[in-house]
């Protein structure tokens, strides 16, 4: 009896063993072709600064990567002689890697849900690319013979390629709202205005408490709490200013039904050929309710003589 409860506890500590979690990230590569001696970096860039996570030489074609990280995040995979970088998502865990040296892109990634989310985004992006370049192939032939028609029907399944390609990610993020994936893909947008401001911000909503942790939810927070108050949409904070009599108004002074905010210098040629028709504007709709406040942005004391 006390032999097989000796045989249980083996057993039992085995088994812990084998479920024990990984204080940090591995990252096991393998090489198709690659010299010794070849330096593997896995790097991100924030600021235009290269941040460097771990580096390793090729061995017998092989290399191992690890280190530990706050939180998932997206790296990039160098390795010299080899042209371009693999992406994939580094989290506290075991990661294998198959490179294709000649095309690093079509390297297989394996270990962990965030790459498993990677792995199935990137598959729906592949069958994209392929449509979007057999369209330019079709657009340049039709633009070589000036088919004005055809380059029109070509643009607008492009725009509809564009469109799927969008609701796709808000699809995605709304159904993986705490996948780091879908905080990468929405910081991405905010640099591309792909998708509005309240969106945004519904998105962000939705996110789990531990997404909003990650750098990428950070980032997501600072950009809408910077842009709450202009964003389209928005309601105009009140500010003040002096008037060229030297007096101070506000916004809240002079709104009406409708107020328009006119941001104009004196050294803005198209500005100065704009402000003959916003005068007429307001003299034709004033008595509708329309307000004007036009905001010289230069402050030099010329303004007062124009």
């Amino acid at each position: 009896m006390q032999r097989i409860l000796s045989l249980l506890c083996i057993s039992l500590l085995i088994i812990s063993c084998g479920k024990e979690k990984t204080d940090g990230f591995v990252v096991n590569g393998n090489v198709d072709k690659a010299e010794n001696n070849s330096l593997v970096k896995l790097i991100r860039t924030e600021n235009r600064q290269e941040i460097l996570l771990d580096s390793a030489r090729v061995t017998d074609n092989t290399f191992t990567l690890n280190g530990k990280v706050e939180n998932p995040d997206m790296y990039f995979l160098t390795i010299d002689g080899v042209r371009g970088s693999l992406p994939f998502i580094v989290a506290n865990e075991p990661i294998d890697l198959t490179i294709v040296s000649d095309s690093i892109y079509t390297s297989t990634i394996k270990g962990g849900k965030e790459n498993d989310h990677l792995n199935e985004y990137q598959e729906f992006i592949k069958v994209l690319r392929l449509r979007n370049n057999n369209l330019t192939k079709e657009f340049q032939a039709s633009q070589s013979v000036k088919d004005t028609a055809q380059m029109s029907v070509l643009r607008n399944k492009y725009e509809a390629i564009m469109a799927e390609n969008d609701a796709h990610d808000i699809a995605f993020m709304t159904e993986n709202n705490g996948a780091v994936l879908s905080a990468l893909i929405l910081e991405r947008a905010l640099m591309s205005n792909k998708i509005e401001f309240v969106k945004i911000k519904e998105l962000y909503t939705n996110f789990e408490a531990s997404l909003k942790n990650t750098r990428p939810g950070k980032a997501i927070a600072t950009y809408i709490e910077a842009n709450e108050n202009t964003a389209i949409g928005s309601v105009v904070p009140n500010f003040s200013g002096p008037t060229p009599e030297g007096e101070t108004i506000a916004l809240n002074d002079i709104k009406g039904k409708i107020t328009l905010i006119d941001f104009w210098a004196a050294w803005c040629a198209p500005c100065r050929k704009e402000n003959p028709n916003v005068v007429n504007v307001y003299n034709k709709y004033h008595e509708k309710g329309l307000e004007i406040i036009s905001v010289s942005l230069d402050g030099t004391p010329q303004q007062k003589e124009i």
